[in-house]
């Protein structure tokens, strides 16, 4: 583990890392109370309607990208994340009173979870660029990967903390207390060392600027083959509050708490997956079909478990393999950008990942609707082979991937070397 945590010996990214951890635990919190008050309290176990809710907090992403992606370039990053967390944690209030009241009705979270998309639209792209801000260059990777760690540690803890207080005192509460959250980073903020700030060369302001973005990720091959994985794992893959919800209510007959518990089961493998990553200097391509297809593989696996516990089980490799798959594109697409256009790169990330929600969410929820938790849970895991074998096809063709036997052993070999296949890569290429 030595040098994992070495982003944090910096006093700005460990200020900011603080105040971030407490507001992502609100934020999982307001998740897991939205998701259970939309399939238990405002319908009857209705799947699509989460699906709904899903498309409507994260299409945006797509909405907005021309947006969002040319504010992280041009505009100052601290400014900007002051106004977003704010306007997030007046969000968060005003549905939890409307709850609270008990006068919430399904329109209006289907509202409340557009106005959070929006906010959340500009929010995203800036504050993962803002981390090049805080530490530079040289520990980028290093903080990318520990700010997925503060936000899977916070998945862990959020939904156990909500599955209690939904039982104990409802899911309005629960609402009032992520708006509360808000208040650490927005404090964080104020306590940065503004001479300390690495600052990056700011982009020329252009018509053509999101243009330029994408022609830029277009012409990389290795980037191309990301998007194409990426739309296939965030828009089919990544849509757990659907699977583990209907999961836990239809197939296992459990309650909100037993539903938390799922959720911070599979935090464990996040937050593991992100220790490994801040392991690693910078990603190797060759690690992303090896997540995508543990990812699918173990899918199919939960699929077909017979209890809870099994499931759970399940879902920490889940988590393991997704957030490696997810933290590594995060990390090599930033490495490999240029400065200057590095917040268009993550937005477009980001709009691929999260805003093909959409599109999946909805067909996950119709799914488990029409033919049961188990098969939404299939749909998940064939486009995570899918991705496996995009990625496998790019290394194919682009990096001379080769499998052969030596020794009686199944290697493989790219243009950077033979790796065995039947254990995990050696430090210098996993980085």
């Amino acid at each position: 583990m030595k040098g994992t945590f070495r982003s944090l010996r910096g006093y700005n990214y460990r200020v900011w890392a603080g105040g971030a951890l407490v507001s992502n635990i609100g934020t999982w919190m307001q998740r897991i109370a939205q998701d259970w008050l939309v399939l238990t309290q405002l319908t009857h176990n209705n799947a699509t309607a989460v699906g709904v809710v899903m498309a409507l907090q994260f299409g945006p992403q797509l909405l907005l990208l021309p947006l969002t992606g040319f504010a992280a370039d041009h505009m100052d990053r601290r400014k900007l994340l002051f106004i977003t967390q704010a306007m997030l944690g007046m969000l968060a209030l005003a549905l939890g009173l409307l709850t609270v009241t008990g006068v919430v009705q399904l329109w209006q979270v289907y509202v409340f979870a557009f106005l959070l998309g929006c906010v959340s639209a500009f929010d995203a792209p800036v504050r993962q660029t803002f981390i090049s801000d805080l530490v530079g260059e040289d520990n980028l990777s290093n903080a990318v990967a520990l700010n997925s760690t503060s936000f899977n540690a916070a998945r862990m803890i959020g939904p156990a903390i909500a599955g209690a207080l939904i039982a104990g005192v409802g899911c309005g509460w629960v609402f009032i207390i992520n708006a509360v959250s808000f208040a650490a980073v927005l404090y964080s903020l104020t306590l940065l060392r503004l001479e300390d700030l690495h600052h990056q060369h700011k982009a020329r302001a252009s018509r053509a600027g999101l243009l330029e973005g994408f022609r830029y990720v277009w012409k990389r091959k290795d980037m191309r083959a990301i998007l194409v994985m990426l739309f296939l794992i965030g828009t089919f893959g990544l849509n757990f509050a659907i699977y583990i919800s209907t999961m836990a209510v239809r197939v296992f007959h459990e309650g909100a708490g037993q539903y938390g518990f799922l959720m911070s089961a599979m935090a464990i493998g996040t937050v593991a997956g992100a220790l490994l990553a801040a392991q690693r200097a910078k990603p190797h391509f060759a690690l992303l079909p090896t997540a995508a297809g543990m990812f699918g593989l173990l899918l199919a696996i939960a699929a077909t478990l017979p209890n809870h516990w099994l499931f759970s089980l399940a879902l920490i490799g889940i988590g393991l393999s997704a957030q490696t798959f997810t933290t590594s594109t995060n990390s090599f697409m930033q490495l490999s950008a240029e400065p200057a256009m590095r917040g268009r790169v993550v937005a477009i990330f980001l709009a691929i990942i999260m805003g093909g929600t959409p599109l999946g969410a909805p067909v996950a929820g119709w799914v488990a609707d029409t033919f049961g938790p188990r098969w939404a849970l299939a749909v998940g895991a064939t486009a995570g082979i899918c991705a496996a074998a995009i990625g496998i096809h790019y290394l194919a063709k682009y990096q001379q991937l080769r499998l052969y036997r030596d020794a009686g052993r199944l290697r493989f070999s790219l243009n950077n070397g033979a790796i065995a296949a039947d254990a995990p890569p050696p430090e210098q290429d996993a980085a």
